[in-house]
C-alpha cells in the first residue's frame, strides 16, 4: 500500500478531502473531514520512509504497537491517541484500511448531548 492508495481509500470515505498541512511542504498530505476540517490521517515522508499517522482508541494503541512491528507511537503527535504506520513491504493492507476507517470514525463531529 503506497501514498496514493491511502489517499484514494481515505477520499472514498464520506465527506472527506485532502489538504497540505504545512507551508512549503508539498509532499505531506492530510486527510480531513469536510465541514470541521478535523484530521483523520497524515501522510508524510520521514528520513526516506513514508509514515501514516492515524488516531486510535487509547485502549488499543499499545496493543497495536506490540502486534505489528510497523506500528509505532505517533511521530510528532499525541502518542496516547495516535499511532504511526511505517509504510512498506510486509504491511497488512486490511489492517491499514481498518485503522484509517477507525481514525475517520474517531474524528467525526460529536453529536450534541441529549437533554434530560
Amino acid at each position: 500500500m503506497n501514498k496514493q492508495d491511502i489517499i484514494q481509500y481515505g477520499l472514498s470515505l464520506p465527506n472527506t478531502y485532502e489538504d497540505q498541512p504545512f507551508p512549503d511542504d508539498y509532499t505531506s498530505i492530510v486527510l480531513k473531514h469536510c465541514g470541521t476540517g478535523k484530521w483523520f490521517a497524515l501522510i508524510m515522508e520521514v528520513q526516506g520512509k513514508w509514515y501514516l499517522n492515524v488516531k486510535t482508541d487509547p485502549l488499543e494503541s499499545e496493543m497495536l504497537r506490540k502486534a505489528y512491528s510497523y506500528i509505532i507511537p505517533a511521530y510528532h503527535m499525541n502518542k496516547e491517541h495516535w499511532n504511526t504506520i511505517i509504510l512498506g513491504d510486509g504491511i497488512d493492507e486490511k489492517i491499514v484500511c481498518e485503522l484509517i476507517q477507525e481514525s475517520y470514525e474517531l474524528t467525526l463531529p460529536r453529536k450534541g448531548k441529549k437533554k434530560i
